[in-house]
């Protein structure tokens, strides 16, 4: 470092999340996904909460599927529908 100049540093502080009481059998299970993955079982649950962070909340969905287009569909029974479709493929 050379006269005059400053080194910065900036520290940023990541949050510990704990938990506690986790039965056996299924620390068991998580630590072989973990292996079965080739990661560790921190980056497991981490990816984990990371996923149902950034799920929508039912809340957020409702005021995604609100903000959409109605589908034009005919009106009837669906389980008929599907039942029909199904018979159709069978023959």
């Amino acid at each position: 470092m050379g006269a005059g100049e400053r080194v910065y540093t900036m520290q940023i502080a990541m949050k510990l999340i704990q938990i506690r009481n986790v039965p056996d059998d299924v620390h068991r299970r998580l630590k072989v996904r973990a292996a079965d993955r080739g990661t560790t079982m921190s980056q497991l649950a981490y990816d984990a909460v990371v996923e149902y962070a950034e799920r929508p909340t039912l809340a957020e969905l409702r005021e995604i599927l609100a903000e959409r287009e109605p589908i034009d569909r005919p009106q009837g029974d669906a389980a008929a529908a599907v039942a029909e479709a199904r018979a159709q493929r069978s023959a």
